[in-house]
């Protein structure tokens, strides 16, 4: 399984390149709109891995809780995950923070932008009232909670099916004999689920070409010189926020880093093509598994969740983002109000959706928060899909490593299988 694995993450590989590559030279030939033609491959292949998300996560979420054994354990292991998300994504945070305040990427940059006299006020008045804040907190919670469990998987309201999840397989632990048939089912159909996700991959090579030739065909390099500076401080916070996650994982793992990422290239390179973490998900669980030997009730409960909460790429980004259009702006942002950016930005990334440029959804509520104008978006707009590709990547990295950390720190006593408690057979 290691081998067919690692000629996937080659093919890919392989894919991502060539894509680069000819899109780049229609770009630069005035034959962008070749790739036009074939966009449907790339959307059909993101499609294909949305269509496996719903019920995987809610297949092995259940089925995790009911392997756990006890609520106990469940317990264990999401307080450790949520905990290890909770502080590397205000770590990422506040690494962009000092990467922005250091290289000041919007200071002196003339990007056509408006006049905003009087908008100090607003942002003072902001930044008293406190609300984006309050309405963060509150919105992740509330907005958890599914009305209807149908409803959540019908629009993919990926954070609520974990929710029901948890708490159906939590049911299951109590009522080990009348959920036998339930969980008969559940674990057939994520074994089912696995399997066709295996058969998508196939696809994978062709699907990541097109995407990635479609990208560089619009794009290409103008849009790059003029923002350059802004990209560079992204870049290097993400790059270096992946240097301290490799640091954990080779440190909990105890192996090198060359072979974790061996291990995890073919998510890496979905998620940097693909720009969705939701969409790399299926990917991403088979490979921890098979390649990095990380328990299934530990990738079955954690990636899910991760995928939904732990946004690392996208909270530093978001943080780099609102300090550079203050700077654009001519707006100084004091020390309480870059306290608020960081608490907003490490809250907001939890409520961001992992799919394609959802962080510039969540990026209103940051700039919100402080008073800065909304429309200071519009500056970064022309960047954004390019970083995007860069930030999920961080973000299926960080979910990667905080399932090794997790399962390194579970002991095997805590698992239903090693603890004795009624589990069906595989």
């Amino acid at each position: 399984m290691q081998e067919a694995s690692k000629k996937e993450a080659k093919l890919i590989g392989l894919a991502m390149i060539g894509g680069l590559i000819i899109g780049l030279g229609l770009h630069l030939t005035g034959n962008s709109e070749v790739a036009g033609y074939l966009k449907p491959l790339g959307t059909i292949f993101i499609r294909l891995l949305k269509m496996v998300i719903i019920p995987l996560v809610f297949s092995s979420i259940f089925m995790a809780m009911f392997h756990l054994g006890t609520p106990e354990a469940l317990g264990s292991m999401g307080r450790k995950a949520v905990g290890y998300y909770f502080v590397t994504t205000a770590f990422a945070v506040l690494l962009g923070l000092i990467f922005v305040n250091l290289i000041s990427p919007g200071t002196g940059v003339e990007l056509g932008t408006p006049s905003i006299a009087g908008l100090s006020e607003v942002m003072q008045s902001k930044v008293s009232e406190n609300q984006g804040l309050y309405k963060t907190i509150v919105g992740v919670i509330v907005n958890a909670i599914p009305k209807n469990p149908f409803e959540a998987m019908a629009t993919s309201s990926v954070l609520q099916v974990i929710v029901f999840s948890i708490l159906f397989g939590i049911v299951a632990l109590y009522m080990p004999k009348q959920s036998k048939p339930v969980v008969s089912f559940m674990e057939s159909l994520e074994a089912m689920t696995l399997k066709l996700t295996h058969g998508i991959m196939k696809f994978a090579p062709v699907g990541i070409f097109v995407l990635m030739m479609e990208i560089m065909a619009k794009t290409g390099f103008s849009a790059v010189i003029s923002l350059s500076k802004y990209m560079a401080t992204v870049i290097i916070g993400l790059g270096c926020h992946a240097i301290f996650l490799m640091i954990i994982a080779a440190w909990r793992l105890k192996k090198s880093p060359m072979y974790i990422l061996r291990g995890l290239s073919a998510p890496l390179l979905t998620a940097f093509s693909t720009s969705s973490s939701a969409a790399t998900l299926p990917i991403t669980m088979a490979s921890v598994e098979e390649n990095l030997g990380v328990r299934k009730d530990t990738a079955k409960f954690v990636l899910p969740l991760g995928a939904t909460i732990n946004m690392d790429g996208t909270a530093l980004y978001e943080s780099v983002a609102a300090i550079f259009i203050a700077q654009v702006y001519g707006i100084h942002l004091d020390l309480g109000q870059q306290v608020i950016i960081f608490m907003t930005a490490s809250l907001a990334a939890i409520g961001a959706a992992a799919i394609p440029g959802a962080g510039l959804i969540t990026m209103s509520i940051v700039l919100g928060a402080v008073g800065l104008p909304i429309e200071g978006i519009g500056l970064i707009l022309a960047v954004d899909r390019i970083l995007d590709m860069f930030r999920t990547t961080v973000n299926v990295f960080g979910d990667c490593v905080g399932t090794i950390v997790v399962d390194s720190m579970m002991d095997k006593e805590e698992f239903s299988g090693d603890a004795g408690k009624p589990v069906i057979a595989d």
